[in-house]
């Protein structure tokens, strides 16, 4: 056995049928690419519609709040729908949702105006709520919980993989003029929904045809279950503090992500936006790095410490950012996606940690905080247009400091590196 094996074994050491475990990871791991890629083309379209359709830089905020809008509409629901389904229902559900709304990309190019694209958006974010829901609690279930962590954060390693092809993706076709089909104008944006619409529904054949391994809640004595049910999820510091936690993690993702093309054409003299796209496909390759290496790092370092130590990292970013320095700061922003690469699988991993039979219910709620996508990038969007993109920094350099202080807040956890 060779020594990537017998890491991949640790990881899901405790499971008498490795090989289902593993292939059902493998397949998990494909959803997490897939709406990874989505978010990476999100950032595109920011500066495509106000150069397309003429919103402002605020009004272009609206974008991420329909996405993660639904976040916040739709993670309760399917919670709630898995609960009584299971994991494979969610998923299912999920990518229906999520080829429809790429699908309807097609009709929001020919009405050529921006409400039916948020629409599209909407139900397409609808069905990645579902997926984010299923397919984050699946990985932080399947296998030892005391290395929920880092399964999760090797999942989300092939999300970053997916967030950097998709603005590689974006700045090649998304600023490209209109191809002409059987006498129709078609925006390459929407062509490109349809494609994704495509694989999507290859993966629905595929998941339709696969038998998943159901995890479900361990059952308890009864003196266990009134043990479990005297201390609510709302009582536990790990739970609550990741919300607001994860709701400031998603928002400095997703807003830095938004106005990187606007930072980089105001600090970078001469840059195109289609060049400008190509940066922030350097950042997501930072924010890819950073999650495989984290996977690593957290054999030796407990994860919160890392979550610590890369939020305060990312607070220095951000003033460099609000610096404004001529390209230097916008590779200070480049380098704020290598320390945001860990956060997010690091405080859900902590936040749904010891929940038992209230853990699907947690990660619903969870999942819901992305809704942070939909407000701060508003904030951060209003910044600009009355101070500039610089000053629109402010938000994120908050959001790290309250994720520096939910690491704080929690008391140690020690690494058994063995168990790697």
């Amino acid at each position: 056995m060779n020594m990537s094996t017998q890491a991949i074994s640790g990881i899901f050491r405790g499971h008498k049928a490795l090989s289902n475990t593993q292939l059902a990871f493998v397949l998990i791991t494909s959803l997490f690419f897939m709406w990874g890629l989505s978010h990476g083309l999100l950032d595109i379209l920011n500066k495509h519609f106000q150069d397309t359709l003429n919103v402002s830089r605020a009004q272009s905020g609206l974008v991420q709040t329909a996405y993660f809008g639904a976040y916040f509409l739709i993670a309760l629901p399917v919670g709630i729908f898995m609960e009584r389904f299971g994991y494979k229902a969610g998923i299912m559900a999920g990518l229906a949702l999520f080829a429809l709304g790429a699908l309807l990309f097609l009709p929001a190019s020919l009405a050529g105006t921006f409400s039916p694209f948020l629409v599209a958006l909407f139900v397409l974010a609808c069905g990645l709520a579902c997926l984010e829901t299923a397919a984050n609690l699946y990985a932080a279930a399947l296998g030892d919980p005391e290395k929920a962590e880092q399964r999760l954060t090797l999942a989300q390693s092939f999300n970053g993989l997916g967030a950097f092809i998709g603005p590689v993706i974006g700045g090649a076709v998304f600023f490209s003029p209109p191809i002409e089909f059987s006498g129709t104008k078609i925006e390459p944006v929407s062509l490109t929904y349809a494609v994704l619409a495509g694989v999507v529904l290859l993966m629905f054949v595929v998941f339709a045809r696969i038998q998943l391994p159901e995890i479900r809640s361990e059952k308890t004595s009864s003196a266990d279950a009134q043990s479990l049910g005297a201390v609510s999820m709302w009582r536990k510091s790990n739970f609550t503090g990741a919300l607001l936690a994860q709701f400031c993690n998603v928002g400095a993702y997703v807003g830095i992500g938004a106005f990187f093309i606007n930072y980089a054409i105001d600090h970078w003299h001469g840059i195109s936006a289609q060049k400008a796209s190509f940066l922030l496909s350097l950042g997501m390759l930072a924010y890819m790095v950073g999650r495989f290496a984290g996977t690593w790092i957290m054999r030796y370092v407990p994860a919160r410490s890392m979550l610590i130590l890369n939020s305060l990292v990312s607070m220095v970013l951000c003033l460099v950012s609000i610096a404004g320095v001529e390209k230097v700061s916008v590779f200070a922003v480049v380098l704020i996606y290598l320390f945001m690469s860990v956060m997010y699988p690091t405080v859900f991993a902590m936040g749904v940690r010891g929940l038992g039979p209230q853990t699907k219910k947690a990660g619903s709620f969870l999942v819901m905080t992305l809704v942070g996508g939909a407000f701060l990038p508003l904030a951060m969007g209003a910044l600009a247009d009355h101070l500039g993109t610089a000053s629109a920094f402010y938000v994120p350099l908050v959001c790290f400091a309250i994720i520096a202080w939910y690491g704080l807040s929690q008391p140690p956890i020690s690494v058994a590196s063995k168990a790697y």
